[in-house]
């Protein structure tokens, strides 16, 4: 008993009350987080477009989170993280209905266009949000533990989206335009703004500098960092475009689909709370290249998957690659961002995944209807390699460039932060594959 004390107070002990708030947030939100999963089988199955035009709509979601990450980092360090979050929930909920529904074609790219921009905009400020309050020795714990809480709620809402498939799929928009809302209220009623505006324009700590997009644009070791991320999302994100196509045309389900991708949330679930125990201290490189390596495998294996188990197995073995892949994204993305510029650095950062998101679907579409499933799954693979192969190579630049900013104090922050009493003040965001992904709502 003392030993199950112990790891839950390693694991979950010492975070104050405001951290639990938006924990409980994002575990509301991907509960009901079902169009994204079920979007490209609704278009192909129940609105006949074809898995090139549902690639196109998909992909449009992504240019809209290019749009939404890159506005929502500028708002996030200007505006504020609060108002920020606020008007990009309350605005995803209005375009998800609307999403709903839209029937012709045009109507349906529109939509996705605009929510992807609204749902999107919001993640720069949740990163921002937790480099400010989360002291650098319990960032890993932080992650990883809303991690957990976006992957518990994206397992339950996979197989529930495949139920409520059955029932209509306007219910899959309502419940997730409805959970979307939900976490708007939490954020507005328990979450005060976490931005630390300067007392007067001489404290340079706190302004963010004149010429900070040519700041990024220079910074050669973060923005190969960013480019990595691309690839390892655009083979990550065909679980949301092409695989749920490739099930459907092996004569499953979508509530089969639901429940195999439900593995991928399961898996995370039970293993996210001891991975950051098992990969602290060890590389970050070899983490990230072995978690690509996986990724690249289970990816690939999909090309001889043709039942239900095999698709199963798949998605086990991509998923550990994920589990790796995302505290240490999650770590060193933070540890890249200087301080005055966090709200910037989260947005490029997320700007890759929105990238891979207009990208992979329609590169993912092209491919297969031009070249083969077989190709599509066995290109991933190769792109998982490539990628390990350059994490290696890049890692060490990397650390050094992370060391400098420790030194010169970028990572931390003061902390304002809940209305409840609390020790010191933390905030939970989403870093990786998805969430980042679970892109959306």
């Amino acid at each position: 008993m003392r030993t199950v004390r112990g790891w839950l107070r390693d694991t979950a002990g010492g975070l104050p009350r405001s951290f639990w708030y938006l924990w409980t947030g994002t575990l509301i939100n991907r509960l009901g987080s079902f169009v994204l999963i079920f979007l490209a089988i609704y278009l192909t199955r129940e609105r006949g477009f074809s898995a090139a035009q549902a690639g196109l709509v998909i992909g449009l979601w992504g240019v809209g989170g290019a749009v939404g990450t890159t506005v929502g980092g500028t708002l996030t360090d200007r505006w504020g993280r609060r108002p920020t979050l606020l008007t990009a929930h309350l605005g995803a909920a209005t375009m998800m209905v609307a999403l709903g529904l839209a029937r012709p074609l045009w109507a349906v790219a529109a939509g996705a266009l605009l929510l992807g921009m609204f749902a999107e905009a919001a993640r720069p400020a949740f990163g921002a949000m937790m480099i400010d309050v989360v002291p650098e020795k319990d960032r890993l714990r932080a992650f990883s533990l809303n991690y957990w809480a976006i992957n518990l709620g994206f397992a339950c809402a996979a197989v529930l989206a495949g139920l409520a498939a059955e029932a209509g799929y306007l219910l899959l928009f309502l419940v997730d335009a409805a959970t979307t809302l939900v976490t708007a209220l939490i954020i507005f009623t328990r979450v005060r703004e976490t931005l630390n505006r300067p007392a007067a324009p001489a404290d340079k700590g706190a302004a963010a500098p004149a010429g900070a997009l040519r700041t990024i644009l220079r910074d050669r070791v973060f923005l190969g960092f960013v480019a990595l991320n691309l690839f390892a999302a655009l083979v990550f994100l065909q679980h949301i475009s092409m695989l749920p196509i490739a099930m459907v045309d092996s004569g499953l389900s979508p509530a089969t689909y639901g429940s195999v991708i439900a593995l991928n949330g399961v898996l995370i679930v039970i293993g996210q709370l001891f991975v950051p125990r098992l990969i602290r201290g060890r590389s970050r490189s070899h983490v990230l290249a072995l978690a690509a390596l996986i990724m690249g495998v289970g990816f690939g294996l999909t090309a001889f998957a043709d039942t239900i188990w095999l698709y199963g197995l798949t998605v086990l073995i991509w998923t550990v690659g994920e589990m790796l892949n995302s505290p240490s994204n999650a770590t060193l993305i933070a540890e890249l961002s200087p301080a005055a510029l966090r709200g910037r650095y989260q947005g490029v950062f997320s700007l890759s995944w929105q990238l891979a998101g207009a990208s992979a679907p329609i590169l993912g579409g092209l491919l297969r209807e031009h070249g083969g499933n077989t190709e599509l799954w066995l290109a991933c693979a190769g792109i998982g390699a490539v990628t390990a192969v350059a994490h290696l190579v890049s890692g060490p630049a990397r650390e050094r460039r992370a060391t400098q900013l420790r030194a010169a104090g970028a990572p931390i922050a003061p902390v304002t932060l809940a209305r409840t009493p609390a020790p010191e003040a933390a905030e939970a965001a989403a870093a990786s594959p998805a969430e980042q992904v679970r892109v959306g709502s």
